[in-house]
């Protein structure tokens, strides 16, 4: 393996880790400094700040889904949890706020090359009949910590 192939997703984690890390912490400390954004990204901003939630809720995912990211712990989690906020930025930048969308796209290119380095992580999750996890159908279940082997009782 070259040694492109060999550091490429760990540049990518680290530096989508660190976009969202600092821009995340940025939204409750504010200290980069912003440009006036277009009228109409000024109404959705202000629409998620009178929700009283949403804003701190994006912020706060970004922070920790970059904590997960940097610290290299449950990278496909952190992932997940930042595709849907990746195509807001993306489409906040597309429709409200066309200037200034590099960092968005440069965002948006990390997780898509991400989400194709770990793309064995979420086939299971992308299966299209998923069974749930329960107690096997035999009459007697395995035994576990908290069952003894001697306990024979049906599976509920």
């Amino acid at each position: 393996m070259n040694a492109i192939a060999r550091y490429a997703p760990v540049s990518a984690r680290v530096l989508l880790g660190l976009i969202f890390f600092v821009l995340g912490l940025n939204g409750f400390l504010r200290f980069l400094p912003m440009p006036p954004p277009p009228a109409a990204a000024l109404a959705f901003f202000g629409a998620l700040l009178q929700t009283g939630y949403m804003f701190p809720l994006i912020k706060g995912t970004e922070v920790i889904a970059g904590v997960l990211l940097l610290s290299n712990r449950f990278v496909t989690l952190a992932l997940a949890l930042l595709a849907p906020i990746v195509v807001n930025i993306v489409a906040f930048h597309a429709f409200l706020a066309p200037s200034g969308g590099g960092p968005a796209y440069l965002a948006l290119i990390l997780e898509l090359y991400l989400a194709w380095s770990y793309r064995d992580a979420y086939r299971p999750m992308l299966a299209s009949r998923a069974v749930p996890a329960g107690p096997s159908r035999t009459d007697t279940p395995a035994p576990t910590p908290w069952r003894g082997s001697h306990d024979h009782s049906p599976a509920a």
